[in-house]
């Protein structure tokens, strides 16, 4: 059973009412759970329309891009899924996400973060691997039925507050509050959120996808001019970033040719 809805979350929702579209109604919202994703995904099932949405205060069995565990302690971030039915936005769905996840952080907290290809939100820092460190992260997970694509689910994770993260991930990662040096405000980072995902899906349903990549391409700068080493055919590649096409690809440019990178890992140099 759901629990209780923190009121300051309410109260950012209820504001937002209007800028929010769909998204976060109904919104349920759970201590501990499993997966938010996996919830999300039942409640579609079920017939749960576009725009609802799951959030937990900690999970169990969260998990990100690849099959990776998601660190998801209690108190330390938020963790939200949201069903998505427009089969106009599936294509470009997770662009979409993490440009509504950068927006909404940019515009709750003001922080400059950036997206790195193809669902990381991150902020730069001179002194960890890379010159950046990550704050959150998206999954899109989809369902096809005997008509096609029936939903997809959409879940964002996002690191708000400070947490004694594991060594494996702790010198790459940090969160709103470490950024701030102040505590986070999980109703405001959750209602711009859902604010930019409406209007990124809004676009995209229209048949405007060249606002979407736009602004995927304004939030990633690391989209072009970049070098990265990625495996491909039992080798490792390595090339300059080019961007990314009209699908969402990314183009590595590899002596004198583009490469088009849809999947895998990317290790950004």
């Amino acid at each position: 059973m759901p629990d209780p809805v923190p009121e300051d979350v309410q109260n950012a929702l209820r504001s937002s009412a209007r800028r929010r579209g769909p998204f976060g109604e109904p919104l349920l919202y759970f201590l501990t759970a499993g997966s938010t994703n996996d919830i999300a995904a039942s409640l579609a099932e079920a017939g749960a329309p576009q725009g609802a949405t799951v959030m937990a205060a900690a999970q169990t069995a969260g998990r990100g891009r690849l099959g990776r565990e998601w660190f998801s302690p209690p108190g330390a971030g938020l963790y939200v899924s949201v069903v998505c039915r427009s089969q106009r936005a599936t294509p470009l769905l997770t662009l979409a996400g993490g440009v509504a996840v950068a927006r909404g952080i940019r515009r709750a907290t003001g922080l400059p973060v950036t997206i790195k290809w193809p669902n990381d939100v991150v902020i730069a820092d001179r002194l960890a691997p890379a010159g950046r460190r990550k704050l959150a992260g998206v999954l899109a997970e989809g369902s096809n039925g005997p008509d096609g694509l029936q939903y997809v689910v959409v879940g964002f994770g996002i690191n708000l507050n400070r947490a004694s993260y594991p060594p494996l991930i702790a010198d790459r990662v940090t969160s709103v509050e470490m950024e701030l040096g102040r505590p986070a405000e999980a109703g405001a980072v959750l209602s711009e959120l859902l604010i930019a995902l409406n209007e990124e899906i809004t676009g995209l349903e229209t048949g405007d996808t060249g606002a979407v990549l736009a602004h995927w391409r304004e939030l990633a700068p690391s989209s072009v001019g970049t070098p990265v080493e990625w495996s491909g055919n039992g080798t490792i590649d390595r090339g300059t970033t080019a961007g990314i096409d009209d699908q969402g690809a990314l183009l590595v440019r590899v002596a004198g040719r583009v490469e088009r990178i849809i999947a895998g890992e990317v290790k950004w140099l």
